[in-house]
């Protein structure tokens, strides 16, 4: 994407009402929205997130899938989102909201049991050994999830990637977290979950047309 196009896209997010963008600050100084994140969608319906949302499929289908849950997707990168927030609008769907800022604020950005669900999609598998510290379920990470999740909470990854997908087993095995639903091939899955072979990211379509493994993961902490 050009820089013109990404200068153009957080013009038109600064003036998108379904757009959060705090500073650094603001979400550690006691972010407004934190425990309050209900008043802006005028409703106590389930809070779902979608943490590296991108250019917000998820977030989008699973909002036009369940009506009665408020979704919001969050990404640092604001010129990908644009695309999620834009159809919100166009399409008039309400119960959405995305959030520019870094994942690893959350517990400064949302209350103690405030989120009912956490989707992950296609995230970066941070392969690296020496860059552990940056996969969203490593066990500091999935501490930082128990903190906002109700009690019933749910967290989903859905990846390509079989690494990823084999080293949050070994994380909820280890911490005996309870496992509800483990796939390495989804799509091969007589007992899939819907909302997950229902809903297909831009990226995840190539994915299987490469005739690449989409794995699927369904787990509650336990810290």
């Amino acid at each position: 994407m050009g820089s013109k196009n990404k200068l153009k896209r957080f013009k038109e997010n600064e003036s998108f009402p379904n757009v959060i963008q705090p500073t650094r600050e603001e979400v550690l100084e006691n972010f407004e929205y934190k425990g309050n994140w209900n008043t802006l969608f005028n409703n106590d319906n389930p809070i779902v997130l979608e943490l590296g949302c991108g250019k917000g499929e998820y977030s989008i289908a699973l909002a036009k899938k369940y009506p009665n849950k408020n979704f919001i997707g969050i990404d640092i990168k604001g010129a990908r989102f644009w695309r999620g927030a834009k159809t919100a609008l166009e399409e008039k769907i309400e119960n959405v909201l995305f959030l520019r800022t870094q994942i690893e604020l959350l517990a400064s950005i949302f209350e103690e049991n405030e989120v009912s669900e956490i989707w992950i999609t296609f995230p970066d598998p941070q392969i690296k050994y020496r860059r552990t510290k940056h996969r969203l379920v490593n066990p500091d990470f999935l501490r930082m999830y128990q903190k906002v999740l109700n009690k019933q909470g749910q967290v989903h990854l859905k990846t390509d990637s079989e690494f990823l997908h084999g080293y949050l087993l070994g994380v909820l095995q280890e911490g005996k977290h309870h496992i509800d639903y483990a796939h390495h091939d989804v799509y091969n899955s007589s007992g899939a979950p819907e909302e997950v072979t229902s809903v297909q990211t831009f990226y995840e379509k190539q994915y299987l047309e490469q005739k690449k493994r989409i794995t699927y993961v369904r787990f509650k902490t336990n810290y």
